[in-house]
């Protein structure tokens, strides 16, 4: 899919790129929210961003703080704790 995308002059710096590619930088913000609202998982959004491995991900991610383990996460793992461990 091609998409294209204007951004008048005035606001462009405002986005503040440096030497980034606009092309890379939208792609990127793009699948970095996709991956956030879980639309994407880790391998697609590595595939998408050709990222080699899923250590240079979670370097990837650290670098832009975006956090893997949610509040749902934590939940879902103390409620499995509570079936497998015996009680206190």
């Amino acid at each position: 899919m091609r998409v294209t995308v204007e951004v008048p002059d005035d606001l462009a710096a405002a986005l503040n790129l440096g030497d980034r590619d606009p092309a890379s930088a939208a792609l990127e913000a793009m699948a970095l929210e996709a991956f956030r609202e879980r639309k994407l998982t880790g391998y697609q959004l590595r595939t998408l961003l050709g990222i080699a491995s899923r250590f240079d991900l979670w370097e990837f991610l650290k670098e832009r703080q975006v956090e893997t383990y949610t509040v749902e996460d934590l939940e879902h793992d103390l409620a499995v704790l509570k079936t497998v461990l015996p009680p206190a």
